[in-house]
């Protein structure tokens, strides 16, 4: 089951062309539950575990997608790319580069991130966003 989750979990991070602020951003994106319904358990969390920060974690479809607007608020544009997934049972551990501007036109700054999702049922149960790679894999009981 475990080589499913992976792709469960592949098919449902965007591409790296994909302006995550403007997909979170346009009204369209009120039709985000429907879309994703089938993909999601109704009461999946969604936890951002942000460095000097107490954890946030949004519950529902309209949690992810409260949550990620916030997370993208500051800034104008944000990407990520997929560097690796790892297969580690009912989780994958994601590690991304994300890219983002703040102003339109401005340089581009990045940052190297992970995840840790949870697939229950054969849909998501919970995400969790580090900005530290060794904190995911940690999650998960690997060693750096």
């Amino acid at each position: 089951m475990s080589r499913e989750n992976v792709e469960l979990v592949r098919r449902l991070l965007p591409r790296p062309e994909v302006d995550l602020v403007a997909l979170f951003r346009e009204e369209g994106s009120a039709g985000f539950a429907e879309i994703f319904v089938s993909f999601f358990h109704p009461d999946s969390e969604c936890v951002l575990r942000l460095p000097g920060a107490e954890s946030v974690t949004h519950v529902g479809l309209d949690g992810w997608r409260d949550g990620w607007r916030d997370w993208l608020a500051p800034w104008a544009s944000y990407r990520s790319e997929i560097e690796e997934l790892i297969d580690v049972g009912a989780h994958v551990v994601v590690f991304v580069r994300d890219y983002a501007r703040r102003t339109p036109g401005a340089a581009e700054v990045g940052q190297i991130a992970a995840a840790v999702w949870t697939i229950r049922e054969g849909k998501i149960a919970r995400a969790e966003f580090f900005s530290n790679r060794g904190e995911a894999l940690r999650a998960v009981g690997l060693a750096e």
